[in-house]
């Protein structure tokens, strides 16, 4: 970018005075200022690009809940399944095709609606800390 004609012509004058040293430290410490502010720009608009925010949608299904999160190539997946003997717990994640975590548990009891809505958000909750935290 060239100097404005007005630049110009305090540049030569504060040469000629001699005082060449001081405008130069002048200039190049405003120079840097302006691209140390386009660097910050740039990272701040690169990172809010790369990480697009959570989706989360939840479904009963019967005396249970199911909840899918997504966020870009990243999967959470949680089920609660409830029968009048049982509940079934099974948690799921993964990027891509690949599975990071596959876990199922089974308790010997009909889980309450309480306690379904108590870890579906536990497990929502979970992941949305360990997002924050990256």
């Amino acid at each position: 970018m060239l100097p404005q004609r007005t630049s110009s012509a305090i540049l030569t004058q504060a040469f000629s005075s001699g005082s060449c040293v001081i405008v130069l430290g002048l200039t190049l410490s405003l120079s840097t200022i302006g691209l140390a502010d386009r660097v910050t720009q740039a990272a701040d608009a690169g990172s809010s690009a790369t990480e697009p925010e959570l989706q989360i949608d939840i479904t009963k299904i019967g005396l249970g809940k199911e909840v899918v999160i997504t966020q870009g190539r990243k999967e959470w997946f949680m089920r609660v399944e409830v029968t009048p003997e049982n509940s079934v717990v099974v948690r799921q994640e993964k990027e891509g095709e690949r599975y990071l975590l596959d876990e199922s548990e089974m308790h010997d009891r009909a889980m309450t609606p309480a306690e379904v809505d108590t870890a579906i958000t536990d497990f929502v909750n979970s992941v949305k800390t360990r997002q924050k935290v990256k």
